[in-house]
């Protein structure tokens, strides 16, 4: 720990990652939130598995076709956003069961990523990194990024607080209310998209559906109000994110696996001292 800090104050790309870490908080906190205390966490894993396709694609234009522009970043995003709006439509439109819908989407956005990775000189590395994250590879442009991210989901929260608050505890009042729900539907979808391709970026594709859980689970376990949950899960996030890379640099482990185990062993300290303290009474 005391390592870390020391570097911390020495080199920039500690520095990019810590704030990076405090800034993806805020979104997930966010978005976390809704996603945990709607259900609908696998939504996310789909999205999540699906933004390899996006990248695995982008890499291969890249490094085969010579398509400079063209970034892994910006891949994923378009796939998770084809992948946000995919799910939304079926789930409206079609009577097709929804795990079958998200192992369609979660299974061939996997597949494609493979594919074109297979095809890209250098995959083994890329594929590494994309599955499991690298917070210390984080750029200046990924946080201008993020604060983009951040700004556009605490804009949505408070303009739409009341319909998503609705959606996400009662879906069917909402419908009855005359509240647009697969409208708000859709651009949630599309916010936890974009979520998750900044998030894969800390944690990885594998990794990512458990930051937007756990810290969100835990605050569940302190409280029922949703403006306060969302407080308390952007808080828990930071503290998962900074301490699981802090614990990490030292013994040189993978941060993104250090940052969840992080997260939930604090969702088991904060549940195993609330069950003490139940019991005392």
């Amino acid at each position: 720990m005391l390592e870390f800090v020391n570097d911390l104050l020495k080199f920039p790309f500690l520095q990019l990652a810590m704030i990076a870490a405090l800034l993806a908080s805020i979104a997930c906190g966010i978005v976390g939130t809704f996603v945990t205390v709607r259900r609908i966490t696998y939504i996310a894993g789909a999205i999540a598995h699906c933004t390899l396709g996006g990248m695995g694609a982008a890499k291969y234009l890249q490094t085969e076709m010579g398509l400079n522009f063209v970034t892994p970043l910006m891949g994923a995003v378009f796939a998770a956003l084809t992948a946000a709006l995919i799910i939304s439509y079926l789930q409206a439109r079609t009577d097709m069961r929804q795990d079958t819908i998200l192992s369609a989407v979660w299974s061939i956005g996997m597949a494609i990523g493979i594919l074109f990775i297979s095809k890209t000189s250098g995959y083994n590395e890329d594929l590494m990194s994309y599955l499991f994250g690298d917070i210390l590879m984080v750029t200046p442009q990924d946080l201008v990024l993020i604060g983009l991210l951040d700004l556009l989901l605490m804009a949505a929260t408070f303009l739409f607080h009341r319909q998503l608050s609705a959606i996400a505890f009662d879906e069917e009042f909402s419908r009855l209310a005359g509240i647009p729900v697969d409208l708000y539907n859709t651009l949630f979808l599309c916010t936890v998209a974009l979520t998750v391709v900044l998030l894969v970026q800390l944690v990885g594709i594998i990794l990512v559906v458990a930051l937007l859980a756990l810290p969100a689970a835990t605050a569940g376990l302190l409280t029922n109000r949703l403006p306060t949950m969302i407080l308390v899960t952007t808080l828990l996030c930071a503290l998962s994110t900074l301490g699981g890379l802090s614990l990490s640099y030292s013994p040189d482990l993978p941060a993104g696996a250090t940052i969840i185990l992080t997260a939930a062993t604090i969702y088991l300290a904060t549940d195993i001292s609330l069950r003490i303290r139940h019991k005392r009474k």
